[in-house]
């Protein structure tokens, strides 16, 4: 049995035939897209190596079936820069050395991103921390990440006074 969904990805209105109703928002971008930006830690909705954004929540893509998002607005982290420009997420990740071998890394900014959007404090520690807690590092960058939210969450609230 096919049946196809209509999802805006990254932006790109995209038709999909699917033929398995038990195929994952993250086999689906991955496997079948090319979009291999979202992680495929545990695949159980632990870790949050693969969080994404629907329709301006975050989710576990490996626990979202995809033919629940018919209509769907997708945003991974291949969407999240403009151009060459890195979104300011993106770029205080990296100035503030929030990773190490980086395969977490994807999740957490579309988490950390998603956290500012739900209006997350990025002033208090703790809040940023209870907020990507759904997000796990091995690698223990963590104080790096929570720098990089209060780096952004700055930059990105002098932009909203700026206009």
């Amino acid at each position: 049995m096919s049946f196809a969904i209509s999802a805006t990805i990254n932006g790109v209105k995209r038709d999909i035939a699917l033929s398995d109703p038990r195929e994952t928002l993250l086999d689906l971008l991955r496997e079948r897209l090319g979009l291999t930006g979202a992680k495929k830690g545990c695949d159980r909705g632990q870790c949050g190596a693969c969080t994404v954004i629907v329709d301006g929540r975050r989710v576990d893509s490996c626990l979202v079936l995809a033919a629940t998002l018919d209509g769907a607005d997708i945003l991974t982290i291949e969407g999240l820069a403009r151009s060459e420009a890195l979104h300011p997420m993106q770029a205080a990740f990296v100035a503030n050395d929030a990773l190490q071998c980086g395969f977490c890394t994807p999740g957490q900014i579309m988490s950390a991103v998603a956290f500012l959007q739900e209006g997350g404090d990025w002033r208090d520690v703790e809040r940023i921390k209870e907020g990507l807690s759904g997000n796990l590092c091995r690698c223990g960058a963590y104080a790096g990440i929570v720098e990089a939210v209060q780096q952004a969450g700055r930059e990105l609230d002098s932009r909203k006074d700026a206009a």
